[in-house]
């Protein structure tokens, strides 16, 4: 999860928590209020029927004409039963049916004289009052369907409240969050495009002292410091490049002159011929390292162009054929090849042709018969590339390490050789997003299979 949504959703969690709570307050704080404004009317009914009762000089005669004409100040639903002291029911607003009440409540106003219960449907008021000398038990219950129905709306008002809000925090603190980091997302797509090649890129900052501006100046500032250190890397490798290249050409020329035009013994032949392969080797691994600290994973894929593979392979074979002139080369396209393949890949060739360079010497100095055979099939999800020789093959546990730098396989040990040529030909097809697989299919025969995706 990105972190504009981790803050978005938390600040959207906090708000509809604490929301939440408001919520509730209201609710619960409006439905003590609706309770105690009905059980004040229940207070406001029973004095108003105390006072007619002690105004009245025949209750039970002046009673049904009293409540009938005063029924507009009536609670809804509402019932009262009057008893006298000795528990009697002297009057009742129930009419044409039998009344029934609860004797025990009478007798415990004896002893509270007012009982107000809000758990019962309906509830019930009841008091115990002293009138013109007498004792008098009024009992009077109903249903407060207004409060009740103006809380329910409050329930729904407030729940609907409750999700419209929470949804709209977390759609404006989502818009809000993504446009507070918006700065921060252009300075990280500054950051990914930065490459060893563009070291000199500064990232734009705004004039403010957030932490955004104080990151982005902390970059840069490192970024030219690094740019110095690549610049006097790029420095030295030119320098280098040009101390090294410059006496191995003359090296090369010179023994290709002595072996060529002044006449050796044998022995002497081969010593200057395995020096003239010492130096081609040295030449091509040095021109390797050169080429391809000019290129990066990053800005490769930029310069790709069309390369064909049999072209590649057989500008390798003419390049490694001067060094080992009896290794003979096998091309074949397999019958797995689609009729419409043009055996063409995205790519540079000049770094393709190292790849095969070095896959072809390998096969020059460690087969027996010094013959390499190549296989190319091409369907359309890729084109790949068997290159077989003959010879002493290489364990599982040394195939584990085959390309790594600086190792070799115990059929190297009496050979020279750097243990880089590997480790270059894995490093050029990582760039070309490209694999390569060692295999030993029977005793004998050494196989890699270089898979290109198309």
């Amino acid at each position: 999860m990105s972190l504009k949504r981790k803050i978005a959703l938390t600040i959207s969690i906090a708000f509809s928590l604490l929301f939440g709570m408001v919520m509730a307050v209201i609710y619960l704080s409006f439905n003590d209020f609706r309770r105690d404004e009905f059980k004040e009317r229940f207070r406001q009914r029973l004095e108003f029927t105390s006072h007619f009762i002690s105004k009245s000089k025949d209750f039970e005669e002046e009673a049904p004409v009293f409540f009938n004409e005063n029924s507009d100040n009536i609670l809804l639903n509402e019932k009262i039963l009057i008893f006298n002291e000795e528990k009697e029911l002297i009057y009742s607003t129930i009419k044409d049916r039998n009344v029934t009440w609860d004797s025990a409540m009478l007798k415990e106003l004896d002893k509270k004289k007012i009982i107000y219960t809000e758990k019962t449907v309906p509830e019930i008021y009841a008091a115990l009052r002293n009138i013109n000398g007498e004792n008098y038990y009024i009992l009077t219950s109903a249903l407060d369907t207004n409060g009740k129905s103006k809380l329910s709306y409050l329930k729904y008002l407030l729940i609907t409240a409750y999700v419209m809000s929470t949804l709209l925090i977390g759609f404006f603190s989502y818009y809000f969050v993504e446009k507070f980091l918006r700065p921060l997302e252009d300075l990280n797509k500054e950051i990914s495009e930065v490459t060893a090649h563009k070291l000199t890129t500064q990232i734009p900052v705004q004039n403010s002292s957030d932490e955004i501006s104080v990151l982005a100046k902390s970059f840069n500032t490192m970024i030219g410091r690094l740019d110095d250190v690549f610049q006097s890397q790029k420095d030295f490798t030119a320098s280098a490049s040009h101390e090294i290249r410059t006496p191995i050409t003359r090296m090369a020329f010179q023994l290709e002159n002595l072996i060529k035009f002044e006449e050796h013994s044998p022995e002497t032949l081969s010593s200057l011929q395995q020096i003239q392969r010492d130096v081609y080797q040295l030449s091509d691994l040095t021109n390797s390292l050169l080429l391809l600290t000019k290129f990066d994973k990053e800005n490769i894929q930029s310069i790709y162009e069309e390369v064909r593979i049999d072209e590649v392979i057989f500008e390798a074979f003419e390049g490694v054929e001067k060094s080992y002139p009896d290794l003979k080369l096998d091309f074949l396209i397999t019958e797995d090849t689609s009729e419409n393949a043009f055996l063409t890949i995205g790519g540079i060739q000049s770094l393709l042709v190292i790849v095969f360079i070095n896959l072809f010497k390998n096969a020059a100095v460690y087969s027996d018969d010094t013959e390499v055979k190549v296989l190319i099939t091409e369907t359309n999800e890729n084109l790949s590339v068997e290159v077989i020789s003959h010879g002493d093959t290489i364990s599982e546990e040394e195939q584990t390490k085959l390309f790594e730098a600086f190792t070799r396989g115990n059929n190297a040990q009496n050979i020279s050789g750097s243990g880089l040529g590997l480790r270059i030909v894995k490093r050029i097809l990582e760039y070309h997003d490209a694999e390569i697989i060692y295999s030993s299919p029977s005793a004998y025969m050494n196989k890699f299979t270089i898979i290109f995706k198309k």
